[in-house]
């Protein structure tokens, strides 16, 4: 039984470096390759895709598999319960599929950036079909019992169904509506459009990530037309971010952002090939890039020290008052990545909702720009003006991301409850934030989610860290407390 652990472990860790190999033919694709180089990639991307598949099908893994005693040994029950999850999609998901996918989500790359370009949806709406075939077609291989879009959420959060996420979104919308309307006659904090130069942002933003504790000597940081992390190994984990010199909120939120998805990844355990070693969900990824960007790089306390951290980097002396009320303005608007953190889960429901209807036949691809159009309307009441700041502003869908978007609103959920038990854990927060120490958050992280991995789902994960806290009401209460105290109203 020893031995069948280790060799599943040693297979499963050779599987693991043709995903990170993978994983940087992905960086690369988005970060400096070709615009023509588009077709060739898709093949590569899809040989390594069916290696991967061949090898998570060898017979030999479930074998192992059912050899595999746990005992009362936890990383052992975790890992057989994870790996048994990967092998029996894998078993069950022809390998003439996971090809095809593969090259699709190449496809669908290209020919989301040239129906961007072109403000052209008709451009991208065949792959986009075929990317969704794809997607029920592999649902319905795993498990044709099951509801196909509860198929799909448990590649992104293993233990969440639609059952959890639909009255959670639902009081969570109500909530929402309730803060942007009771702020609706106020007046709105101006942006920020002082100039600072991407060359400044870029040593800016590099200090500050190094302070919240991303280390570089295993990691990096390049530019993208949509910001992403990706690991590339155990020591290996780099970011991406988007910049833009009269809107340096904007780009501040996107590296802090994917900055705590890196801090996530470089502080799970050294666990390789035992899918332990690995994040718990996509959810609880989101909680650590929420938290970072929101929690405390909105905060005042934050922004006083990185305007300090600015003028040393050469940039300008902007106003942290300024900075604190623009970054928490309130208003609703068109772009999700740009989104103030109250109207952004709103925008995460009209992904939900679209999903559901597409993977349920109740909505044809053709129809989706009218319908996002509409939902807009209704939930955030603003007009898109053409599909680029509408139904084409995400990548998700051209990779076949379909299930992923609920992930950023269990992060908001979850980042709100670790805020309030965090807060509680160290009295000095906010002054050690104000001082540019991160240690103690870090820490707390570092102990009680990073090193965790993914030795229990979100959901069991979120019970042992802050016990049975309603996380609607500790995100609705945060928003309330940080924005209503700003706006001048309280909650009633």
């Amino acid at each position: 039984m020893a031995d069948a652990w280790i060799e599943l472990v040693d297979h499963m860790q050779r599987v693991e470096t043709l995903s990170n190999i993978s994983a940087l033919l992905h960086w690369d694709q988005q970060t400096g390759m070709p615009h023509a180089a588009g077709k060739a990639r898709g093949e590569q991307s899809a040989l390594l895709a069916g290696l991967v598949h061949e090898m998570q099908v060898d017979p030999r893994v479930q074998d192992w598999l059912s050899a595999v005693e746990a005992g009362d040994n936890r990383t052992r029950q975790a890992g057989v319960r994870n790996l048994g999850r990967t092998i029996r999609k894998a078993t069950r998901v022809p390998k003439e599929l996971v090809q095809r996918r593969a090259r699709l989500e190449s496809d669908g790359f290209t020919a989301w950036m040239t129906a961007r370009q072109e403000r052209d949806f008709g451009r991208f709406a065949p792959i986009l079909q075929e990317l969704l075939d794809a997607s029920k077609e592999r649902a319905q291989a795993i498990d044709a019992d099951r509801d196909p879009y509860d198929v799909i959420l448990e590649d992104f959060d293993p233990g969440t169904t639609c059952a959890d996420l639909t009255p959670m979104f639902a009081r969570l919308r109500d909530g929402l509506h309730e803060l942007v309307e009771a702020v609706s006659d106020r007046p709105t904090p101006a942006p920020v459009r002082d100039v600072v130069t991407e060359e400044v942002q870029l040593t800016w933003h590099r200090e500050l990530l190094e302070a919240l504790g991303y280390d570089f000597s295993a990691g990096a940081m390049a530019r993208a037309a949509h910001p992403f992390t990706i690991r590339l190994g155990p020591s290996d984990v780099r970011i991406t971010t988007r910049l833009m010199e009269d809107d340096v909120l904007s780009g501040l939120g996107g590296s802090v952002h994917e900055g705590g998805h890196a801090i996530y990844e470089q502080g799970l355990p050294d666990l390789p090939g035992t899918g332990v070693g690995v994040a718990a969900s996509m959810g609880m990824h989101e909680s650590q890039s929420r938290f970072w960007e929101n929690f405390i790089g909105r905060s005042a306390p934050f922004l006083a020290f990185a305007t300090e951290r600015l003028v040393a980097c050469g940039g300008p002396a902007l106003d942290p008052t300024r900075l604190t009320r623009a970054s928490n303005r309130i208003q609703p608007d068109l772009i999700r990545v740009e989104a103030d953190e109250v109207t952004y889960n709103l925008h995460i429901i009209v992904r939900y909702e679209l999903e559901q209807a597409l993977f349920r036949g109740e909505l044809a691809v053709a129809d989706l720009p009218d319908a996002w159009a509409e939902r807009y309307r209704d939930l955030l009441g603003v007009e898109v003006p053409d599909v680029t700041q509408g139904v084409l502003q995400d990548v998700h869908w051209a990779h076949a991301a379909f299930g992923y978007f609920p992930s950023y609103t269990l992060g908001n959920l979850y980042a709100a409850s670790f805020g309030e038990t965090i807060e509680q854990a160290l009295p000095d927060l906010w002054d050690d934030v104000r001082r540019g120490h991160f240690e103690g958050i870090l820490g707390w992280l570092r102990e009680n989610v990073h090193r965790e991995g993914h030795h229990d789902d979100s959901p069991d994960l979120m019970r042992k860290v802050v016990g049975d806290r309603d996380h609607v009401e500790d995100l609705l209460s945060y928003l309330w407390g940080r924005h209503g105290a700003l706006y001048g109203v309280t909650r009633t």
